[in-house]
């Protein structure tokens, strides 16, 4: 079982990293992270994308929760495939249909990729896992 789960272990550890470091940048410098380095358009108030990156940084966590026990707990991974999946849609389909005439969708092309690859790498350690062990 060990070898099955192991994929799937590194795959939320990875999102789990990737999760505190977008929570962070959120959370303190919010303005920097999509304005500058993003060229998205400027808001008047940051505390929603500060709220969203302090719960990103606690869903990170709790990914690493599931990650240390993922031979018990390997399912509870659907929970993080759901997350990874619906933000891979929204962002596709707001860069595809959702951004102004000549507003960057570099951002929102990222996030896509990102999460999809997230996703996929989810799914296959879930799959590797359900053959080892069938769901408790």
């Amino acid at each position: 079982m060990y070898r099955a789960v192991n994929a799937l272990r590194r795959v939320l550890y990875l999102q789990a990293a990737l999760w505190v470091l977008v929570g962070v940048a959120l959370a303190t410098v919010p303005r920097f992270v999509l304005v500058t380095l993003f060229d998205q358009p400027p808001h008047q108030e940051f505390a929603w994308l500060r709220a969203l990156g302090v719960e990103s940084i606690g869903l990170a966590l709790v990914t690493v929760l599931v990650a240390h026990r993922v031979e018990e707990l390997w399912w509870w991974s659907w929970a993080f495939v759901l997350v990874a999946a619906a933000t891979a849609a929204a962002a596709l389909l707001n860069a595809a249909f959702g951004l102004a005439p000549h507003q960057s969708s570099v951002l929102w092309w990222l996030v896509a990729a990102v999460e999809m690859v997230f996703s996929l790498g989810l799914m296959y350690g879930l799959y590797a896992s359900s053959r080892q062990q069938p769901v408790p």
